[in-house]
């Protein structure tokens, strides 16, 4: 006979994770927290959680970022892959949502003791299939900044174009031009000028324009383009 405990045992899960990056220290860093239960207690983890029956997976994600990492500064959230594989969870059927988040240079969320920030290119080990899933949100970032403005996201509201350089330069994983990334982003239309000017003091130089995105709503600027690295003379 058919029972509602078979019907429950035969549905699948539905989690939501989040690969959040930050640029920190010159670096693109990934927030992971620490398992301390099996499976795979002790490693390192996305954060994430099971979605309830009256909320959007987007809705999810948020709140399981707030509640449990106490993140809410996000400049950005997109959908990035879903999950299907029966066996990525040892311990359910399970299917799991991944979203992309940025958080912008210069916010310190504060975070709880079993979690930390860690490069992205010097990952600890990670629980389930969440390396992987945070190598595609790297590779989706590094897409999405050559062809729309979504610089925005990552940098803080006002900034030098050389402290935009350096923030592309640590999410793209290559040096990168501040002439060129000027003149690509001033032809965009991508940044206005503010008027402002920063001082670094006697015998400092120039003193250096400050810039800002003309939007914080994601746009595709070039849908052809790509930030390249800067190639080797013979």
């Amino acid at each position: 006979m058919y029972t509602v405990a078979d019907s429950q045992a035969k549905t699948a899960a539905h989690a939501v994770l989040a690969a959040v990056l930050q640029v920190r220290d010159c670096e693109l860093q990934a927030l992971l927290w620490q398992r301390g239960r099996e499976p795979y207690a002790g490693l390192w983890a996305l954060p994430g959680g099971v979605i309830t029956a009256d909320e959007t997976l987007a809705d999810s994600v948020r709140r399981h970022l707030a509640e449990k990492v106490d993140v809410r500064e996000l400049s950005h959230l997109e959908q990035l892959e879903t999950l299907s594989d029966p066996g990525r969870n040892p311990a359910r059927r399970e299917l799991a949502t991944a979203y992309l988040g940025l958080v912008p240079a210069g916010v310190d969320p504060h975070v709880p003791e079993d979690t930390r920030w860690h490069a992205v290119d010097d990952l600890p080990e990670l629980a389930y299939d969440h390396a992987a899933i945070l190598l595609s949100a790297r590779e989706r970032l590094r897409g999405k900044l050559s062809y729309t403005n979504l610089g925005f996201a990552l940098a803080p509201p006002r900034f030098t174009l050389a402290e935009l350089r350096d923030i592309y330069a640590a999410a793209l994983g290559h040096t990168v031009s501040a002439t060129n990334l000027q003149r690509v982003l001033l032809r965009r239309r991508l940044l206005e000028d503010t008027g402002e000017r920063r001082h670094y003091g006697s015998g400092g130089g120039r003193p250096a324009a400050i810039y800002r995105f003309r939007s914080t709503e994601l746009e595709i600027t070039d849908q052809f383009a790509v930030l390249r690295p800067p190639t080797m003379d013979r």
